[in-house]
């Protein structure tokens, strides 16, 4: 990610404009949710849009390990709970 806000914008806007045109070959829609999470550095109203997403998306995380223990396991290796050590 680009240390200076200017790289930031630049990179964040042409990630959201090369998903808007996400049906031509080698661009894709996936470019735009990375444009905003670049964005969301240095934009108040995106930022608070990522961090209810990421709280909501913790949130279902946790409920998904307390209701399976199987499944508990096998995501511990990829997102380890914040009390283990990794």
């Amino acid at each position: 990610m680009p240390s200076t806000r200017l790289g930031r914008l630049v990179v964040g806007t042409a990630l959201i404009i090369g998903g808007i045109v996400g049906f031509l070959p080698v661009l894709g829609f996936w470019m735009i949710p990375l444009g905003l999470f670049i964005l969301s550095q240095d934009f108040p109203a995106v930022r608070a849009f990522r961090r209810r997403w990421t709280v909501k998306l913790g949130r279902r995380l946790t409920r998904l390990r307390a209701s399976s223990p199987r499944l508990d396991k096998a995501l511990s290796k990829a997102f380890p709970k914040p009390d283990q050590k990794a």
